[in-house]
């Protein structure tokens, strides 16, 4: 059975991408802990990261750098944090989160989840701002 982020990623179910190549995407968080908040996915199911090939970690993290970049220059955030937790959906990701402070990294107080009208502006200034993140 696939998983929740293998049917956003084949398109049977709705996200909001702001990042598409071969070995992963990145798509906004449906319960984001801030406006920007990211996930960067493999393609291929992999449940732990460390059981992700070296190449494809340092694919995925180079990403998620490159994301972090562009939040950085669409939000002003006092810092990106980065969680690779693992417990919610058996798919290795990573959560890029722009934060002012460690407090909003905790997922039990985390917002209710987000709609469209929330994830789409913020997704745009992602995609914005990505050109210039190399």
């Amino acid at each position: 059975m696939s998983t929740v982020f293998t049917r956003i990623i084949d398109g049977e179910l709705p996200g909001t991408f702001v990042w598409r190549d071969d070995r992963c995407v990145a798509f906004m968080s449906v319960n984001p802990l801030n406006p920007g908040h990211t996930l960067v996915v493999p393609r291929a199911e992999v449940d732990h990261w460390l059981d992700a090939p070296p190449e494809l970690q340092a694919h995925l993290f180079d990403v998620a750098r490159r994301i972090g970049e562009a939040q950085t220059k669409a939000f002003s955030p006092a810092r990106i944090g980065l969680v690779v937790a693992g417990f919610e959906v058996p798919h290795l990701h990573i959560h890029v989160v722009p934060v002012d402070s460690l407090a909003e990294m905790d997922f039990a107080t985390a917002p209710p989840p987000a709609g469209p009208e929330q994830l789409e502006p913020a997704a745009a200034a992602i995609v914005a701002h990505l050109d210039s993140a190399q």
